[in-house]
C-alpha cells in the first residue's frame, strides 16, 4: 500500500507541474548560474550619497548582482572626480570582471576607461552616460528626453496652456552641465515649452532661457537657491512667478526655499507650479504639503535589475537586450542602450505609485 501511495504521489506531482507549464526559474537565478558566477567581482561606482536616490541605486545594484552570484564592491565618489577615478582604478587592480559606473563628470573618465579596456573589463554606464570614450559597452538609463517632456507637460496642463490661457511667468532651471542627461531633460522640456515662450503665453522675465544660462552645477540645491534669489530680487518685486521648470527634486527644494523667503507658500501668495525628478522622500513630503507640485518617478529597482542583466549577459558572451541603438553618443561611438519608462507623480497618485508599490514606506512620509 505504501508503495502504491508513493507512486500515486509522484504521478500527481508530475501532473501538477505539467499543468502549470513546468515553470522554471529564470536562468540567472538558478543555483548553477549562481555557482558559475561565484568569485567574479562586479565593481559598482556611484557619484554621491548626498541624494537618497543614489544610495538606493547602489543598494539595488548590490542586491541585483549578488542575486546573480557576483561579489560586489560598491563605492561612492562624494561628487569628487579624482576620488571616483581612484575608486575605478582600485577595482581594476582588484580584478573586477565588470564595472557599472554612474559618473560624477561623464567627460572625465577617458583615461581610466582605457585602463579598463586594456584589462578586458566591460563597462556598463549607469543612468549618466560616460562620454569622450569608445570603451562604454552598454548604457542602462531612463528615457531622459521623455522625463523633460513629462515635466513640461505637467506645467502645460496645470496652466491650461493648450486652452489658450496666459500669459504666465515661468523661470527655467536645468541640471549639471557635466551630466549628459541634463541636456536631454532640458531639450525634452523645451520641446513643449518653447512654442508657448515664442508665442508669449509663457514669459521668462529673467531672460535666461539658454541651456548655458540655466544649468546647475552638480545638481546643487544651494546653487539653485542662490540663482532663484537673484532672479526674484531683479525681476519679481511686483510680478509673480507662476511656474518653475526644475529638473530634479534637490534643485526644487532650493527653489522652494527661495520662494518661501519672499512670501510664497502663504495664504496670500500660493506656490507656483514646481516640477522635479526622482521622488526623493523630502520632495514627496513637499508635494503632500502643497509646496512642490510634481516629480518624476524613475523606479531605480527596475534600472538596477536591467543593469545587472546587462553585466551578466556581457560576461556570458551574450548580447544584452536593448531598445535604443541610435540616441546615446559618447562622441566616439553610439552606445547600445536600454531605456526604462519614467512616470509623472503628484498628490493624486503618489500613494499608488510610490507607497503601494513598496518604493517608499508610508512611515517615511509622516
Amino acid at each position: 500500500m505504501k508503495k502504491v501511495l508513493s507512486v500515486l504521489l509522484i504521478f500527481f506531482t508530475m501532473a501538477l507541474v505539467t499543468a502549470c507549464g513546468a515553470t522554471k526559474p529564470a536562468a540567472e537565478t538558478t543555483p548553477s548560474a549562481t555557482a558559475a558566477n561565484n568569485g567574479k567581482l562586479a565593481g559598482i561606482v556611484m557619484p554621491t550619497k548626498v541624494s537618497q536616490r543614489w544610495i538606493d541605486d547602489g543598494d539595488n545594484m548590490v542586491k541585483a548582482l549578488q542575486k546573480l552570484g557576483y561579489k560586489t564592491d560598491l563605492q561612492y565618489g562624494d561628487n569628487n572626480v579624482p576620488n571616483q577615478v581612484a575608486q575605478i582604478e582600485n577595482m581594476i587592480t582588484k580584478g573586477a570582471k565588470v564595472l557599472v559606473i554612474a559618473s560624477i563628470d561623464g567627460t572625465a573618465l577617458t583615461d581610466v576607461l582605457q585602463k579598463a579596456h586594456d584589462a578586458n573589463i566591460p563597462v556598463i554606464s549607469y543612468d549618466r552616460l560616460i562620454t569622450k570614450s569608445a570603451f562604454v559597452d552598454y548604457y542602462a538609463t531612463f528615457d531622459n528626453f521623455k522625463v523633460g517632456v513629462l515635466q513640461a507637460s505637467y506645467i502645460e496642463t496645470a496652466l491650461a496652456l493648450k486652452d489658450g490661457k496666459g500669459p504666465f511667468n515661468i523661470e527655467l532651471f536645468a541640471g549639471s552641465p557635466d551630466d549628459n542627461n541634463a541636456k536631454f531633460f532640458f531639450d525634452g522640456a523645451m520641446s513643449i515649452l518653447q512654442p508657448y515662450i515664442t508665442s508669449g503665453k509663457l514669459v521668462v522675465k529673467s531672460g535666461q532661457t539658454a541651456y548655458a544660462q540655466v544649468g546647475t552645477l552638480r545638481w546643487d540645491g544651494a546653487t539653485a537657491q542662490t540663482r532663484m534669489d537673484n532672479i526674484l530680487s531683479k525681476n519679481y518685486t511686483t510680478a509673480k512667478v507662476d511656474a518653475v521648470l526644475s529638473p530634479y527634486d534637490g534643485i526644487s527644494i532650493g527653489i522652494i526655499s527661495s520662494l518661501k523667503g519672499v512670501g510664497y507658500g502663504s495664504a496670500s501668495q500660493k506656490m507656483p507650479i514646481i516640477t522635479g525628478q526622482d521622488c526623493e522622500v523630502a520632495s514627496v513630503k513637499s508635494i503632500i504639503a502643497g509646496e512642490q507640485t510634481a516629480s518624476i518617478f524613475k523606479d531605480t529597482r527596475v534600472l538596477a535589475a536591467k543593469a545587472a542583466e546587462m553585466a551578466d549577459a556581457v560576461l556570458k558572451g551574450e548580447k544584452p537586450v536593448v531598445n535604443d541603438t541610435k540616441t546615446y553618443d559618447t562622441g566616439l561611438k553610439i552606445v547600445p542602450s536600454f531605456l526604462c519608462d519614467p512616470v509623472s507623480v503628484d498628490k493624486t497618485n503618489y500613494q499608488k505609485l510610490l507607497v503601494d508599490s513598496g518604493y517608499i514606506t508610508a512611515d517615511k512620509l509622516k
